[in-house]
C-alpha cells in the first residue's frame, strides 16, 4: 500500500498526495514512495506539472519521531532516502508546485520550499522549522533547500528560532508566494499548475537545473562522514530529552 496517492488532472497536472495518517509523517515508506512517484511522473510524456499536497489537517508534519530507534545502517538507509527524494523533488525537469493545505513542520516545510512555486490555503495550522528545539540535526539536503529559498534573516528566524507560527505568517516567512482562501485555493493551484506545465519543456528545466545546479552541488559533495556526524547529534542525551518531552506534551492534546 502506497502512502503517495496519484491522481492525474487537465492539463498534464499530476496530483501527488501525502497520505500517511494521522500526520504524513516522513519515514522511510513515504519517503522511497514520493521517489518513485516523482521518477514517474519524470518519465511520463503526458505529465506536464507535479503538484505535492497533504491528505487531512496535515501537508507533513516532519520526521516520524514515534518510530522504533534506528541502528546505524538504518540511519544510513534513511538518510539516503531523504536526500534522493529531495534531490529529485528540487531537480525534477518539470514544474513542481507545493499545495499548502495543512500543518508544514519541521521536514513538512522543507518539502514545501523544495518545489519550485508554493501556495498556501488559508486557516487555522502551523508552520515551522523546530527541529533545534526538539534536538534534531538538519541534513545538508534540507538546510540547503532552506538556503535555496529563503532570504538569510527568514532562514535564520526559522532555523534558529525553532518556532511554530500560524499559516498567516506564511507571506512575511517567504515559505509560499500567495494564501488563497479554502474555496479557491485547489482550483487556483491547479489552473497554475496547468499554467506553468504548458511553458515549452526543454526551456523550462534547463533554466530550473540552471537555477539549483550550485546547490545540488554542495548536498552531493558531502561524504558519509559528514553525514554521520550530522545524525549522531539526534542520539546526545540532550537531544533525547528534548524529543521525549516533545513527544509527552503531543501525547497530553
Amino acid at each position: 500500500m502506497t502512502t503517495v496517492r496519484v491522481e492525474d488532472r487537465p492539463g498534464g497536472v499530476r496530483l501527488l498526495t501525502l497520505d500517511r495518517p494521522p500526520a504524513n509523517a516522513e519515514d522511510e515508506m513515504l519517503l522511497g514512495d514520493l521517489l518513485a512517484a516523482l521518477e514517474e511522473a519524470e518519465r511520463k510524456d503526458e505529465v506536464r506539472a507535479v503538484v505535492l499536497t497533504g491528505a487531512g489537517k496535515f501537508f507533513c508534519g516532519g520526521f516520524d519521531l514515534s518510530a522504533p530507534r534506528r541502528d546505524d545502517d538504518a540511519v544510513a538507509v534513511m538518510t539516503a532516502t531523504f536526500r534522493d527524494a529531495h534531490v529529485k523533488l528540487v531537480t525534477l525537469p518539470k514544474p513542481t508546485i507545493a499545495m499548502m493545505n495543512g500543518h508544514a513542520i519541521a521536514g513538512g516545510l522543507v518539502l514545501v520550499l523544495a518545489c519550485d512555486y508554493r501556495l498556501g490555503r488559508e486557516g487555522d495550522y502551523k508552520i515551522g522549522l523546530n527541529e533545534v528545539a526538539i534536538g534534531a540535526s538538519y541534513p545538508k539536503v534540507a538546510l540547503e533547500i532552506v538556503r535555496l529559498r529563503l532570504a538569510h534573516a527568514r532562514a535564520t528566524e526559522l532555523l534558529l528560532g525553532a518556532s511554530l507560527y500560524p499559516a498567516s505568517q506564511a507571506l512575511r516567512l517567504g515559505v509560499v508566494d500567495e494564501l488563497f482562501p479554502a474555496e479557491k485555493f485547489e482550483e487556483t493551484v491547479m489552473r497554475r499548475a496547468e499554467r506553468m506545465g504548458a511553458f515549452p519543456r526543454g526551456a523550462y528545466a534547463h533554466t530550473k537545473l540552471a537555477l539549483v545546479a550550485e546547490m545540488v552541488e554542495r548536498v552531493t559533495a558531502e561524504t558519509p562522514e559528514e553525514a554521520a556526524r550530522g545524525a549522531a547529534i539526534w542520539q546526545t542525551p540532550e537531544s533525547r530529552a528534548a524529543r521525549a518531552r516533545q513527544q509527552e506534551k503531543l501525547g497530553k492534546r
